[in-house]
């Protein structure tokens, strides 16, 4: 009697950053608009948190010798009417973009999330009144009703956060709403209602996961317009302060010297500024769609 020995087939172990690899390389190749998007935004982002680093000059340093100077090896974007060094002060002012559209895109999201499922969970009178106070924000366009409460407030960071994100709250609300209608007869609510949980239970352990998909699509569309908004009431004098770096204050403080002597800065920024915006929408595109897909 013979024994036949069985040989075991070992596949090899793929670790977790071959594994990244490999997903990062299907999505280069599927979404190419949207990987392009994310690594310019990855590049920005690092450069901002790198800017002590990155950075060649102080950005506050001032030097009357070489003001409004142009392109050189020694400032690659020239200087602005302090003498302050362009390119050192986009830098930072990537800092500060990045931080107030962060902050008031999450704040704005997430607060509308909130109005929203809780006024679909609930119907009624309370979606009624919701919904009214709503459409009463969505009559004014971002950059007015971003005006009325800085004008309120007063400028600052702070403040400049809280106004973007007031004119927010409502468009993510109407689109969380919508999500939340078709969840609050799902049969897993109404499951949680017969175990007599109650409404805040429902609400943040069932019923918000499952409009992350739109939550996500809300916030990344948020970010870009949120970073324009700060640039829009810096360069109208309602937002950040000087000396603090912020692109709205650099477009603001020699705009004409700019425009009459040196046109390629004022170039500089508005190219810098509009490729940050065009790349968070590009990378939202392509990262967004697959998210949805599988939440």
């Amino acid at each position: 009697m013979t024994r036949t020995s069985v040989k075991t087939l070992t596949l090899p172990a793929v670790s977790r950053f071959d594994r990244w690899l490999e997903t990062t390389f299907r999505f280069t190749r599927q979404r190419p608009l949207g990987a392009v998007g994310a690594a310019i935004i990855g590049i920005m982002i690092a450069a901002a948190v790198l800017a002590g680093f990155v950075a060649l000059y102080d950005p506050l340093a001032t030097d009357y010798a070489t003001m409004l100077q142009a392109p050189s090896s020694f400032h690659w974007f020239g200087t602005d009417s302090f003498g302050r060094d362009v390119l050192t002060r986009i830098i930072y002012g990537s800092r500060t973009a990045l931080w107030i559209g962060f902050a008031s895109s999450f704040l704005g999201a997430t607060l509308g999330a909130l109005i929203g499922v809780t006024s679909a969970y609930f119907g009624g009178k309370i979606d009624l009144v919701l919904q009214r106070f709503m459409d009463l924000l969505l009559s004014f366009p971002l950059i007015i009703l971003a005006l009325v409460v800085v004008s309120l407030l007063g400028s600052g960071m702070t403040n400049v956060i809280f106004a973007i994100t007031v004119p927010m709250v409502p468009r993510c609300a109407l689109v969380l709403r919508s999500s939340a209608l078709t969840l609050r007869e799902m049969p897993f609510v109404e499951a949680a209602r017969a175990l007599g949980f109650g409404p805040t239970r429902i609400i943040l352990r069932h019923m918000l996961p499952n409009v992350m998909a739109p939550y996500l699509i809300m916030l990344t569309a948020f970010l870009g317009q949120a970073i324009l908004l700060e640039a829009s009431l810096s360069f109208l004098g309602l937002g950040v302060a000087e000396p603090q770096a912020a692109w709205g204050l650099m477009l603001r403080g020699a705009a004409v010297d700019f425009a009459e002597r040196h046109q390629p800065l004022g170039l500089c920024f508005q190219s810098s500024r509009r490729l940050f915006t065009r790349c968070f929408g590009s990378e939202a595109a392509g990262v967004m769609i697959p998210i949805q897909s599988r939440l």
